[in-house]
């Protein structure tokens, strides 16, 4: 194999950038370089698990996930160019936003991370949300805190900081309790003039709990906010081990502020200027529209985050997308397996998601929830995965595969509603990323479906968060400082973008036809979390 010499030049001389994004079921890194085109990539496949009736990730698996990552990049860089990965220009952690990561003043975790995908916070979620008058969603840190403090937890008066998964990594390798303000917005609502934790709302919460007595206030425990394009600190040696324990790795690398899911998302779609829209759909799925003003009201459906650089989005966002289809379609592999026939991952996946396409527009009477877990949007604490039909309905192998693509966008759907009907929201084209997108043309002819908007995606589309994570850091590096986000993504984009599925009119009046099913089939969801428990 014939290496790329000026490659080997630039890695050996530090001139790299890198990000890692840790998702809900895989650690990826991308590796790039100077026209921020990847280099090199890792990755790891991780599961959440329950305990307690929590989802959540120990700290030692997460420390894990991060090395093995790494170590995957760092021999794909070994493998393709021959050389060690040990000088980097500059780097970015984003991760899964939202949930709860609290410590004590040593340091010491006080109670298990609670992911986003946690459902437990509904009586925290709006009593919040009626006392800033400021929706806040179950997902979002301050309400698994104040959860915490109406279910009188012990360890409530012990913290000493609380951050994200993104903000928890950026800690331990740089020593800084900083965050991303895109990331902040998914903890704490953010006041857009400041750039930084609205203070007025901080004081109502500090007042709420007073008779509490706790030892602390609110902004005490919060991380520092940054925005895109400012220090974030640097690699320390306890960093650097703690991230490739073969010491390869030097310290003083340039570390941009964590972000979270939502943020690189944007960034890796040049979703962050006004009036452009994203959505990323893997195991969750959410759909980010940059605002030209605020919102009129509150709106359960609709969470307020930010751009990296700290403009208003309206996000809804679905807990459940493609783990359910995921389970049928590794279940068919097993099928295969059983008959001596397997077939590899891509082309299994590739092979059934294309049967979509040929179901029936509303896929022919069929119905199914992936509520693997809860679903806030349509009022579900917990979820059941179910597939039911009519013995009319038309129940072939492409309308099973439609039915269930449909169903993994319905929630997501429902908060577009709002945003679109009730506010009145323009968007002219949506920017699609994650695994949903990986099977030519199926995710963009669905997603377009479901939103009747066009959908364009990028080469990058199947991993792009890790990338976009790359671009903010590589964005920290900029000569020009006067170089806006927006402007510097544009481009970084030139000409890049793919051309737009629109919307088939025979699919987007099949997709509303099979949306109305699903809403009255919801009383199906409930009777199955009633009486269906193990």
């Amino acid at each position: 194999m014939k290496i790329n010499k000026k490659i080997v030049s630039i890695i050996e001389n530090g001139e790299t950038v890198l990000g890692i994004e840790l998702g809900s079921t895989r650690i990826k890194s991308v590796l790039i370089g100077e026209d921020y085109s990847p280099l090199a990539s890792g990755g790891f496949d991780w599961e959440n698990s329950r305990t307690d009736g929590i989802w959540s990730y120990p700290l030692e698996q997460i420390r894990e996930g991060l090395q093995a990552c790494y170590a995957d990049l760092s021999r794909d860089v070994q493998d393709r160019y021959g050389v060690n990965l040990s000088r980097i220009k500059a780097m970015g952690f984003s991760a899964m936003m939202h949930g709860y990561m609290a410590f004590d003043s040593k340091s010491n975790q006080l109670t298990p991370f609670r992911t986003w995908r946690n459902n437990i916070t509904g009586p925290a979620s709006e009593e919040l949300t009626d006392l800033f008058n400021y929706p806040i969603p179950q997902r979002w840190s301050i309400a698994h805190l104040y959860q915490a403090v109406l279910n009188n937890e012990e360890h409530v008066k012990d913290i000493d900081f609380m951050t994200t998964l993104a903000g928890y990594i950026h800690w331990k390798l740089t020593g800084q309790k900083v965050i991303g303000i895109g990331d902040a917005s998914g903890m704490f609502p953010i006041d857009l003039k400041t750039k930084d934790f609205d203070m007025n709302m901080c004081s109502l919460f500090d007042n709420h709990i007073k008779g509490k007595n706790f030892s602390w206030q609110l902004k005490e425990i919060l991380p520092e906010v940054l925005c895109a394009g400012e220090d974030g600190g640097v690699l320390t040696d306890e960093g650097a081990l703690f991230l490739d324990p073969s010491g390869t790795l030097n310290a003083g690398v340039s570390v941009c502020p964590p972000e979270g899911d939502a943020g690189t998302g944007m960034a890796a779609t040049n979703s962050v200027a006004v009036r452009t829209g994203n959505v990323s759909a893997g195991t969750s799925v959410f759909a980010m529209i940059v605002l030209e003003k605020e919102l009129k009201k509150v709106h359960h459906e609709v969470d307020l985050v930010t751009t990296p650089d700290g403009n208003l989005v309206g996000m809804a966002h679905s807990n459940n997308c493609s783990s359910d289809y995921d389970a049928w379609i590794n279940l068919f592999g097993e099928v295969l397996e059983a008959l001596g026939k397997a077939v590899s991952k891509p082309v299994l996946y590739d092979t059934l998601l294309q049967q979509a396409l040929k179901g029936d527009p509303d896929s022919g009477g069929l119905l199914s929830y992936g509520y693997v877990s809860g679903e806030h949007i349509t009022g579900f604490t917990e979820g059941r995965p179910l597939f039911v039909r009519s013995s009319e309905g038309r129940f072939n192998l492409a309308n099973f595969m439609r039915t269930h693509l449909f169903t993994s966008l319905c929630a997501l759907r429902t908060g577009l509603n709002v945003l679109i009907n009730e506010e009145g929201v323009k968007l002219d084209e949506i920017r699609g990323h994650g695994g949903f997108f990986k099977s030519p043309e199926v995710g963009q002819r669905i997603m377009a479906a479901a939103t009747g908007t066009p959908v364009s995606t990028l080469k990058t589309a199947g991993e792009g968060g890790a990338w976009g994570m790359a671009l903010l850091a590589a964005f920290m590096m900029r000569k020009d400082k006067s170089i806006t986000l927006p402007d510097f993504l544009s481009h970084v984009f030139e000409g890049s973008m793919q051309e737009a599925v629109k919307p088939n009119p025979e699919d987007v009046k099949g997709f509303q036809k099979f949306f109305e099913r699903y809403h009255k089939g919801l009383a199906i969801e409930e009777a199955a979390v009633r009486h269906m428990n193990i």
